[in-house]
């Protein structure tokens, strides 16, 4: 589903044909599934409105109007058939229910990062609450939206939760003034408490394991730590150095090449496809010969959010491998063994990373950094791909199929599909 203002477009994913049209009442700001793709819905946080939209039946419409208590956020819940929306200054969550038209309503969610997490098997949804000045988490069984558990937690200004896979563990943590990151049990129980350093900014990002056994935990200081499950205590930390001195690391720098053409398929005027091929610059990967040293940014110490610390890190789906971005050294992905737990691949590219994502079957890396090239890599190798558009394309983020077989690469007004062949086994 892609939105063009207030038009939603629905297309087949393997042909691009469009399967729907729907008009909304305003410009689409926000578009979601539901878990079971047969509803869409498009938020309008302008006009405080959220239309609903189903594929098995196109006539069937469905309008939520938030009135003057306004829009902020809306997403669905894991059972596609509940909408939960926050008001505007966060005063209230509103939970819609499409089967039988009824209203829940949560106060006081707290306005911050992620103020919502629902756990992999949808049974049960946390939200971050503020109130008299203290940070609270409230758990709620997603069936009928009745209260499981309500407890404080030990935070100045809470600013993200976010459930284990296995749904047994919610992860808390703090503004980054303050490194402070508490792991409650579903009862709401402190399992633990984890400080690495005080008096300095904190914690940036962090990414469970697909297993749960780790907690990824990325900070200002330019390291990663991981948490092990039993014990909730520090088992290494990764260090993002601005020189790779290690032999055993291996280092692929991006390189452009200027495009080589056969003389005799010169012809005047030329063809649009050799035009578009005779002035676009082509890249290809080096390995690097150790010791090498990357692109180093200081941070501006006196500018509110310094471009420093681990600001992207997300584990394979395979548990093998962390990918990691330090802001300081915005050209490079770090790609870090967990069997390990040591540096495997550094990628150093000629353009900032934009976004990164790893492939939901395999591990296999996709990586894109504003320009029209996207950038794969495996345990195999890695590859520079061009992506064959007139014009000038800038892919700004990218999302994977979640088969492995396609991903959608988005610049700011336009978007294209990425088949890729699966190898015959």
């Amino acid at each position: 589903a892609s939105c063009v203002q207030y038009r939603l477009v629905v297309r087949d994913v393997s042909t691009l044909q469009v399967l729907q049209l729907y008009t909304c009442l305003d410009q689409i700001q926000h578009v979601e599934w539901s878990s079971d793709s047969l509803f869409v819905l498009c938020a309008m946080y302008k006009r405080g409105i959220v239309q609903v939209w189903s594929l098995e039946q196109p006539d069937w419409h469905c309008k939520i109007d938030e009135g003057s208590a306004g829009l902020v956020a809306s997403c669905w819940s894991p059972d596609g058939r509940h909408i939960l929306n926050t008001t505007e200054f966060h005063l209230r969550i509103t939970v819609w229910s499409l089967c039988t038209k009824s209203v829940s309503y949560i106060k006081y969610p707290k306005a911050c990062q992620q103020g919502i997490a629902f756990t992999k098997d949808g049974r049960y949804m946390a939200v971050a609450e503020r109130r008299d000045c203290k940070d609270f988490i409230s758990i709620f069984v997603c069936s009928d939206w009745q209260l499981l558990r309500h407890f404080d937690t030990e935070t100045q200004d809470l600013f993200g939760i976010e459930w284990a896979p296995n749904g047994c563990v919610l992860a808390v943590w703090d503004t980054c003034l303050e490194y402070k990151i508490l792991l409650y049990s579903l009862d709401g129980r402190l399992l633990s408490t984890y400080r690495a350093y005080e008096w300095s900014l904190g914690i940036k990002s962090i990414a469970w394991s697909p297993s749960s056994q780790f907690l990824a935990i990325g900070s200002y200081d330019e390291k990663v730590r991981i948490l092990n499950h039993v014990t909730w205590k520090k088992i290494t930390e990764f260090e993002h150095p601005a020189t790779i001195a290690n032999s055993k690391t291996i280092v692929y720098k991006e390189v452009e090449k200027s495009p080589s053409v056969e003389t005799e398929r010169l012809s005047f005027p030329p063809t649009r496809a050799l035009a578009s091929s005779l002035f676009s610059t082509q890249s290809k990967y080096d390995i690097s010969q150790v010791p090498v040293s990357l692109q180093y940014i200081k941070p501006v110490a006196d500018r509110a959010n310094p471009k420093m610390g681990i600001g992207m890190l997300a584990f394979s789906p395979d548990n093998c491998f962390l990918a990691t971005k330090n802001d300081n050294i915005p050209n490079a992905v770090w790609i870090w063994d967990i069997q390990k737990l040591k540096l495997f691949v550094v990628l150093e590219q000629l353009c900032a990373i934009q976004s990164f994502q790893w492939d939901p079957r395999q591990p296999r890396l996709a990586v894109c950094t504003g320009n029209s090239k996207v950038y794969l890599w495996s345990p195999a190798g890695c590859v520079s791909v061009q992506v064959p558009v007139e014009g000038d394309f800038q892919i700004v983020s990218l999302s994977w199929h979640s088969s492995g077989d396609s991903m959608a690469l988005l610049s700011k007004d336009s978007f294209c599909v990425c088949y890729l062949e699966r190898e015959e086994v």
